[in-house]
């Protein structure tokens, strides 16, 4: 109960990454600076990761092992936003985009995790996965698209068109909004790739839902077939 609480914990600061990242990108100037605020809620969701983290390897049962493997895990929950500023860097406002899409990789696998642990059923684990893969990957890359698109680009009106965008691509159908800056042309090359990449999770998900129901129906065939008949 202790491990899922403080999972649900992390998720919860995904969450909140997630909602912060978006008011800055959606609500602030063009291209402008990141504000404090957000630095600071970034320390926070970062600490709660770092927390959450050497938990799960005191409850390991070799510890040395679990720190080897999952040592990219505590990269990516480094707090680099506070770090730069405690040594009096002031970063460009890219590259507090793309360290926000590192710790936003921190947080799709805290979703992971938390599934894990809520879901007992692991087809069912694997629906719920997919899903909060497609959504989150469609939603941050319809953020990355927005805040380089929106002020060059007179095809993004609002940030509903790059969430449009993001969606058709992702799906490989395409969108007839064409990327002009250099990110966004980055997007628009890596969003097919991993829609793709990605797909066959669903397939993988319908097929054992299939054999699982032909199991099951054939299982009941048999056992009525032993069933022994009754002459009366």
């Amino acid at each position: 109960m202790f491990l899922k609480a403080i999972n649900i914990l992390t998720l919860v600061a995904s969450i909140l990454l997630l909602a912060s990242l978006s008011v800055e990108v959606i609500y602030s100037r063009e291209l402008a600076l990141f504000s404090d605020v957000y630095s600071e809620v970034m320390f926070v969701i970062c600490v709660i990761f770092i927390v959450d983290f050497f938990v799960l390897m005191f409850h390991s049962k070799n510890k040395l092992r679990f720190l080897m493997r999952n040592f990219v895990v505590l990269l990516l929950s480094i707090p680099y936003h506070a770090i730069a500023t405690w040594c009096g860097l002031r970063l460009g406002h890219t590259m507090s985009m793309w360290l926000s899409g590192v710790v936003m990789l921190r947080a799709v696998m805290a979703l992971y995790i938390t599934l894990r642990w809520l879901i007992e059923r692991r087809a069912t684990r694997l629906l719920w996965a997919y899903l909060a893969t497609v959504l989150l990957c469609t939603y941050f890359a319809a953020l990355l698209f927005y805040e380089f698109e929106a002020p060059v680009n007179r095809s993004v009106a609002g940030f509903g068109d790059a969430l449009w965008w993001a969606g058709m691509n992702l799906t490989t159908v395409g969108a007839e909004i064409f990327p002009v800056t250099t990110i966004g042309k980055i997007i628009c090359v890596l969003l097919p790739i991993l829609g793709t990449a990605i797909f066959p999770i669903l397939t993988v998900y319908i097929t054992s839902l299939y054999e699982r129901r032909n199991h099951h129906s054939g299982t009941g065939i048999v056992e009525d077939s032993d069933k022994p008949k009754n002459d009366s």
